[in-house]
């Protein structure tokens, strides 16, 4: 029994990058959000113990992908091991027929000869019968021919007699060589049972892993989005407007808070909380995984707002949203500007770790 591979370990796999894009989120809104003192300690708080936790689970998943991986190999030996052995079961059978057909028609065509001498020796009987009449030297004569055909009949039968015990022992050779291979069969098809009981414990460890990684990762907006302070610009309703478009994204409203804050942007383009509105927008298309939009979004926050705070956060989103569609070389680009113009952001740090991660 041969085992194919799951393909449910990249799923877990891309699972988990999906949940690790989560968790930076929830840093990262944590970071570039102006909280409070009181809620930067809660924050530091759950996103330490949050950090311990994937640690530790990380951790496990690599020493049980490490196992998937010996697993695999060990399935890949069996197989090659088991097509090995069933070659070799098809060259035995297919030379015992051929080697058994060879026996039958030397066995036919000795029995013909052996036939054709008894037939020659009962003529040569007769024969002696007739000259047992004649005069002495024509009998021995004849007795002489009679006891040379008589010991080249029996040659020739010991020698058929030794042909046919040789080729007895060759047949018993071959069936054991038979009761062999298939023993083993057995022996690899156990192993590869067991292989596979191996691996599909294994798969149900990771998933359970993947399931609990993903609850303990998942982001409450409520608590992990960070509350802006920065203070709204006078003018009636520019606060509220904001305030309204930002809570209804810290309750994980996507598509209406975009609504919103581009409202908020239409109307009021140029106040203190403009670049934050238009670096939200990019954040609702992270959030939904349409990262070309997000990374156009995050551009208009870079280039609307050169002097506001949000630069070094869109920038570093930009590279994240690259290397989420597989293009490294921008993303790398991306996270040395960070590290070059903002040496001293959070997010320098972050980007920094980052590079070491892009190969």
């Amino acid at each position: 029994m041969l085992l194919e591979e799951s393909p449910s370990m990249e799923g877990n796999l891309q699972a988990l990058t999906g949940i690790k894009g989560w968790i930076i989120l929830g840093v990262g809104m944590a970071l570039w959000g102006c909280a409070t003192s009181e809620d930067v300690r809660i924050l530091d708080k759950d996103f330490s113990t949050v950090h311990e936790n994937t640690r530790r689970l990380e951790s496990r998943l690599s020493v049980m992908q490490k196992e998937d991986d010996a697993l695999k190999k060990e399935l890949s030996n069996l197989r090659n091991d088991q097509k090995g052995i069933e070659k070799e079961v098809a060259a035995l059978r297919t030379n015992h027929s051929a080697e058994l057909k060879k026996v039958d028609a030397d066995l036919l065509l000795r029995i013909e000869n052996l036939q054709s001498e008894m037939k020659i020796l009962s003529t040569s009987i007769e024969e002696y019968k007739d000259y047992l009449r004649k005069p002495s030297k024509e009998i021995s004569r004849v007795k002489e021919d009679v006891a040379v055909r008589t010991r080249i009949l029996e040659e020739r039968v010991k020698a058929f007699e030794d042909k046919s015990r040789l080729l007895e022992e060759r047949g018993r050779t071959f069936e054991e060589k038979n009761r062999v291979l298939e023993d083993r069969t057995r022996f690899q098809e156990e192993k590869l049972k067991e292989a596979g009981d191996r691996f599909k414990r294994l798969e149900e460890k990771m998933t359970e892993l993947v399931s609990k990684l993903r609850e303990l990762e998942k982001p409450p907006l409520a608590k992990e989005t960070p509350v802006e302070t920065k203070p709204a610009p006078t003018g009636t309703g520019v606060g509220d407007l904001y305030k309204d478009a930002y809570e209804t994204f810290q309750r994980g409203n996507l598509e209406d808070s975009r609504r919103k804050f581009e409202a908020f942007l239409k109307q009021y383009p140029n106040t203190e909380l403009s670049d934050n509105a238009q670096f939200w927008i990019g954040e609702t298309y992270y959030l939904k995984k349409d990262f070309e939009k997000a990374i156009l979004e995050y551009e208009k926050a870079i280039a609307k707002y050169p002097e506001g705070d949000k630069i070094s956060a869109a920038l570093f989103k930009q590279a994240l949203s690259f290397l989420e569609l597989g293009d490294k070389a921008n993303a790398r680009n991306l996270l040395k500007r960070v590290i070059d113009r903002y040496p001293h952001s959070e997010q320098a740090e972050m980007a920094k770790k980052r590079l070491e991660t892009i190969k």
